[in-house]
């Protein structure tokens, strides 16, 4: 079976059985091992980084994050 034929009959399930089917989806999204966490977070780091330092990205300060947070909250 692909994965458009599942997609297929996965949406036409009652919508309580797609709620299971979409949590169990995602807890097996989540098994992941504490290394295999640390290494994406160190490649996403890393990527971050050379976005920075080659000026693709901006940076702001601390206040200017937090000032936009509250204003978010607002």
């Amino acid at each position: 079976m692909n994965t458009e034929t599942l997609e297929q009959a996965a949406l036409h399930l009652p919508v309580q059985q797609r709620a299971e089917l979409a949590h169990k989806l995602l807890l097996s999204l989540e098994a992941q091992d504490e290394d295999e966490i640390a290494q994406a977070w160190h490649v996403e780091a890393t990527r971050r980084a050379a976005e920075i330092d080659s000026g693709q990205d901006d940076t702001v300060s601390a206040q200017q994050a937090r000032a936009a947070a509250q204003a978010l909250l607002r």
